[in-house]
């Protein structure tokens, strides 16, 4: 297992690489992402957390394309998957969603925070057989 302060530490490291990354995309093509945390209540704030989530799902889409075994009708088993390119969209698809993280002012112990309380009550759920 994995001792909590190298977890910190990735995901520290995971939102200053995707923060470097957008702030590079701004210096290249301006207006890429307006200056963070924006304001949740302006539409246009909206519509861009909006359009980025939905850009986070189409990658999720992408990488589901390469389980050729997931579909119940399917007869051949069609076992082959380039695991590789799997990640890499689902990376692609987490990239955007910590663009959302960011932009609407979410750190990465906000995120943490956020994540124990949701998986309690997930667990909970189970217990009680939700």
């Amino acid at each position: 297992m994995v001792n909590s302060t190298e977890n910190d530490d990735r995901l520290s490291k995971l939102f200053l690489l995707r923060k470097e990354f957008m702030n590079e995309l701004n210096k290249k093509i301006p207006g890429s992402y307006d200056s963070w945390p924006i304001d949740l209540t302006k539409k246009n704030s909206q519509q861009m957390v909006r359009d980025l989530s939905l850009r986070g799902v189409e990658e999720m889409f992408e990488a589901v394309q390469h389980l050729k075994n997931s579909k119940p009708h399917r007869l051949t088993d069609v076992p082959d998957i380039d695991r590789e390119a799997f990640v890499e969209e689902i990376v692609d698809a987490f990239n955007f969603f910590f663009s959302v993280l960011i932009l609407v002012g979410v750190n990465e112990d906000e995120l943490f925070q956020a994540y124990k309380k949701k998986h309690q009550i997930i667990l909970n759920r189970l217990n009680k057989n939700y």
